[in-house]
């Protein structure tokens, strides 16, 4: 999809959840650094590598033994949600997501459902229409499954979709998926995203255009 100036023709915009609504990683380090320090590992470690992938698969990679990870997998969900408390909205968050019509946008996250609802509540966000966590997909990003699985609930073409991501694994995901993607925060820079902004303020939707003219772009 070809960006004309700063606006995009699409019909459904599919967030990720964690550093682009909503600003978890204080609560991320929190569970992550007791998590990995009950197992006498690197809290920097770890914590350095979790970001956009779910838990799950972290586990998976960190827990040697099989009949583990179950438990330790059990662990760091709780721990998380426990957590959540200290999550809070990012810069445009609210306002953008208010202003978007229902059925026209969706939340895909590596999180867990109790998790995701959890950061959107304690952020003072709205649940989305279509919520895709770590629960509804056999494969986490950066593999497409969760952003097709969102853009066939909502009912429109991949290829006419805007992923908005801040991480590599996420930005990944959307481009598998067909979605035009747009990096988020300085995270984004990371990604290949060929437009970044600082965060959501100032984007606009409507009548079938993403307006990103008065948004901060760190890249584009």
């Amino acid at each position: 999809m070809k960006i004309p100036d700063t606006r995009i023709p699409c019909e459904g915009l599919l967030f990720d959840n964690d550093g682009v609504l909503v600003d978890s990683d204080l609560g991320v380090d929190q569970a992550w650094s007791r998590w990995a320090r009950a197992r006498g590992l690197s809290a920097e470690k770890v914590t350095a590598m979790v970001h956009g992938r779910r838990s799950a698969d972290t586990v998976a990679l960190l827990v040697p033994d099989p009949g583990e990870r179950t438990a330790a997998l059990a662990e760091i969900d709780r721990l998380e949600i426990e957590a959540a408390a200290t999550t809070t909205a990012l810069p445009g968050a609210l306002d953008l997501l208010m202003s978007l019509p229902h059925g026209s946008w969706a939340v895909v996250t590596s999180g867990v459902t109790g998790l995701a609802r959890a950061r959107l509540a304690a952020a003072g966000l709205p649940l989305p229409p279509v919520l895709v966590t770590a629960d509804d997909v056999t494969h986490g990003k950066p593999a497409p499954d969760g952003y097709l699985a969102a853009a066939g609930k909502l009912g429109v073409d991949p290829a006419r979709t805007v992923v908005l991501e801040d991480a590599a694994a996420g930005a990944e995901a959307g481009s598998a998926a067909g979605a035009y993607v747009i990096g988020v925060g300085p995270r984004g820079l990371d990604t290949d995203a060929p437009v970044v902004v600082r965060d959501l303020r100032g984007l606009t939707w409507h009548d079938g255009v993403l307006d990103l003219g008065a948004a901060e772009l760190l890249r584009s």
